[in-house]
Formats: structure tokens, sequence, C-alpha cells
């Protein structure tokens, strides 16, 4: 049985995102990510083979694909299917922006 909470405890801030890894299945991965103010770095777009479902959990962020963008709030997910370009334009740094994120094929 894996128990815990996805808001405490939360990491210190750092220069860059904290990625802690809860859950690895097979092709499945579930992570936990706080933000406290990144974004990608100029010209950086994701481009990854897996679909990500993202929640957001606490804070706030907006995402940029090549078509748009989505301001996300608490409670707000997303679906990304593989290899749709998309990046971080800003995440909220009081509170920690905090992100479950699940990864599969």
């Amino acid at each position: 049985m894996l128990t815990g909470n996805l808001l405490d405890p939360l990491p210190p801030a750092a220069r860059d995102e904290v990625l802690d890894t809860l859950l690895t299945c097979g092709a499945v991965r579930i992570e936990r990510i706080v933000s406290t103010g990144q974004s990608s770095p100029p010209g950086f777009w994701y481009d990854q083979d897996e679909t990500e479902f993202v929640v957001l959990l606490q804070g706030a962020a907006r995402l940029r694909f090549e078509d748009g963008e989505l301001t996300m709030t608490p409670g707000s997910y997303v679906t990304i299917a593989p290899h749709r370009r998309h990046r971080l334009e800003w995440t909220q740094a009081d509170p920690p922006t905090v992100w479950l994120a699940v990864f599969f094929p």
C-alpha cells in the first residue's frame, strides 16, 4: 500500500522544479511536480513520446501550445497527446504550484 499527502510536505523553493516519482507500473508513471516560479527556457518546447495527463492541485500556471495557451488553476486538468509541443510560460511561486502528472503510452 502506498500512502501520502501530495501537498504536505512540500520541498523548499529551488532553482528547478522538483519532480517526485510516486509510482511506476509498467509503462505508466505518476509524478508530483512542484514549481516555484519556473518557466521553460526561451525557445524550449517539450516534445514527449508519451501521453501526459496533468492535474493542477495548487497554485496557478500557464501552458503554451503551438496553437494557443491554457491558464490552469486548482482543479484544472489537461491531456497532452504525444509529440504535442508545449512549454511552461509561468508558474505561481507562492503558494507553490503543485501538479499531478500521469504519463502513459
